[in-house]
Order: C-alpha cells, then structure tokens, then sequence
C-alpha cells in the first residue's frame, strides 16, 4: 500500500527571524534604534538586497521604486558590496515594514497581497504606491498599526 503524500502549507512560515539577517531571531520590526543604527553603519549588501528581494517577492523594478533608486544600481552590486547609506536606510525600513505586516496579517502571502491592493485609508492608493519616501513609509506603518489592534482601515 502506496503512503499518501500530503502537503502542508505553513501560514507562519516566514514569521521568524529577521528579514535580510540570516541567523538572526529577530524581525526588524522589533529592533530597536539603536541595533538598526549598529547594522545601517556597518552597511547593507548585495546579500541583504537578495534577502529582502526573495522574502518580499518584489523584482528588481519594484524594489528600485521603493528605495528610489536606479534598478541598475541595485543589479551592478555583487555579494558584499554595500549599498550607500541612504539606500540602506530604505532597505532596512522596507523590511521593517514587511516583518511588522508578516506579524500582523500572520501570513506572507496575504500580505503582500495587502500591499498591492487599493486602500480607502490610503485615498485609494495600493499601500506599495506610497513606500517611495519616508512619509509614505510611515503611513504604511501606521495603517498596519490600526489593523493590528481592530481600528476600521
């Protein structure tokens, strides 16, 4: 008798650890400050770039809208090279964002539905369409924040 192959999809798979620190138990949206500052000056790589790039699922041509960079500057770095200050400012609030929306929707892939989606909260604008500066970074922070403790967004 053939065993039955079954498969099972964890809703909180990705829910652990950091984003673009491998090894590191904690999301960057529960670092604080100060840990973001120690890791935005010791710069953020091609390696991170990777990371942040597989566990959000956003291309070249997203990410390069988000961190408002040229997508050739995200492609010319290879391995560890680091990306300058500003870019890696981005980057590191960027998976602030998605490890804060990963905790409260508890499922990645609905999440980076969300993100894409039209918002009435957001005058009709997909919560993506804002992360291209830092006052829509923290919207969309914000707006996660009232889905997390029931307030109608």
């Amino acid at each position: 008798m053939a065993a039955k192959k079954t498969t099972v999809t964890m809703r909180h798979e990705g829910l652990r650890g950091a984003i673009i620190y491998p090894g590191i138990d904690q999301p960057e949206n529960q670092m604080t400050p100060f840990e973001k500052m120690k890791r935005l000056q010791q710069g953020l790589s091609n390696t991170h770039l990777e990371r942040l790039k597989a566990r959000t699922e956003l291309d070249y041509d997203k990410l390069s809208h988000v961190l408002s960079v040229t997508r050739s500057t995200l492609i010319k770095k290879k391995g560890e090279q680091t990306y300058s200050f500003a870019v890696g400012e981005r980057m590191l609030d960027l998976a602030d964002i998605y490890s804060y929306g990963y905790k409260v929707f508890e499922d990645e892939r609905k999440f980076r539905e969300w993100m894409f989606k039209s918002n009435h909260a957001l005058g009709g604008k997909a919560p993506y369409d804002i992360l291209d500066n830092q006052f829509g970074r923290q919207e969309v922070k914000n707006l996660i924040g009232r889905i997390e403790y029931g307030v109608y967004s």
